[in-house]
């Protein structure tokens, strides 16, 4: 449970009585910094993206998924020797030419990884410890620096309700770090105050990490979901495919359990309406909605066979990964 002063600072922050140059805009709970984002880079190596995972991991295979590892680049052909494996024997150029050959393939050095972020304002939300916003760049600046530690390429896609920002996959710490910085850019931008914008939908995001991650890559995209439509699943399929895809859906403790009696006061930015929790017919309504959203990722895990990872913003980041990936809670 957060310390008093963090929820008043946070509550402020919620209902537009923070300004940004508030002390609480420095906490690292309701927002991220560069630096903080750099400070994760020793604790990521706890964790691993590698195909081989431990058995409980949600990675692992008995979980709807399996890291597939590298891809195969095609060398050369040539012809059968003793002692080859018979998988490998192209049995078209066999047929055509009488003799039988085999396709050389050769271990690609390393699988491209893209990490998509949602900083939009739906994210802006935390009613323990995080914003859900938080929890999200703590959990991909995690996974960045564990993927390029593991000699990967690694880039990323972050984006809000009007901005979206690419870095293509690549070995390279400046290519990290562009990925760190736009991510703690997008983040300061979520605050009370913010402009009314439509939020972007998820469908274009998506299309935007199709034309970087045709196939073949590993897919981290964590954020809560929110603005889908019937071409998001159509899309999530398509990288299912052709990708490792895992989901983080990030949520906040009060989306299992909407507490009694409580009084919040919610806006978009342009219109404020104050939800009393206290009739049964307001929880129902909420828990619905909260329900919708979390039923329809775990529809896609049955469907196409994604991982997903539920990660909750009320509860420290790296701890929590650990656990769902096999590893124990880990150091923090």
């Amino acid at each position: 449970m957060a310390d008093a002063p963090h929820i008043d600072r946070a509550a402020r922050s919620r209902t537009g009585t923070l300004r940004p140059d508030d002390d609480a805009a420095a906490d690292p709970r309701v927002r991220v910094t560069l630096g903080h984002l750099r400070s994760l880079e020793r604790r990521a190596k706890q964790l691993s993206f590698l195909p081989r995972q431990p058995a409980r991991s949600i990675l692992n295979g008995r979980h709807a998924s399996r890291l597939r590892g590298r891809g195969l680049n095609f060398e050369e052909l040539r012809g059968y020797l003793p002692g080859d494996d018979v998988r490998a024997i192209d049995w078209k150029v066999t047929a055509r030419t009488g003799e039988p050959y085999i396709r050389v393939m050769t271990e690609e050095r390393d699988r491209p990884a893209l990490i998509v972020v949602d900083q939009r304002m739906s994210m802006f939300f935390g009613s323990r410890l995080n914003m859900k916003s938080v929890t999200a760049a703590e959990a991909a600046a995690l996974a960045a620096f564990r993927i390029l530690d593991q000699s990967d390429r690694v880039g990323g896609i972050v984006f809000g309700d009007a901005h979206l920002a690419e870095i293509r996959p690549q070995r390279s710490r400046v290519a990290l770090n562009r990925f760190l910085t736009a991510l703690a850019n997008a983040n300061s931008l979520l605050h009370a105050e913010a402009p009314h914008l439509d939020p972007m939908p998820l469908t274009n995001v998506l299309r935007a990490v199709a034309n970087i991650a045709s196939r073949d890559h590993l897919i981290i995209l964590l954020g809560d979901f929110d603005v889908i439509d019937a071409d998001t699943d159509r899309l999530i399929s398509g990288l299912a495919r052709r990708n490792d895809l895992v989901l983080g859906l990030v949520t906040d403790p009060t989306a299992q359990e909407v507490p009694e009696g409580l009084n919040m006061v919610v806006s978009d930015g342009v219109l404020q309406a104050e939800i009393d929790t206290g009739t049964d017919a307001t929880r129902q309504s909420l828990r619905e909605m909260s329900e919708g959203r979390l039923a329809q990722v775990f529809d896609w895990q049955r469907r196409f066979g994604v991982a997903v990872l539920p990660l909750t913003s009320g509860e420290e980041t790296l701890p929590q990964i650990r656990r769902l990936m096999g590893l124990g809670p880990g150091a923090r």
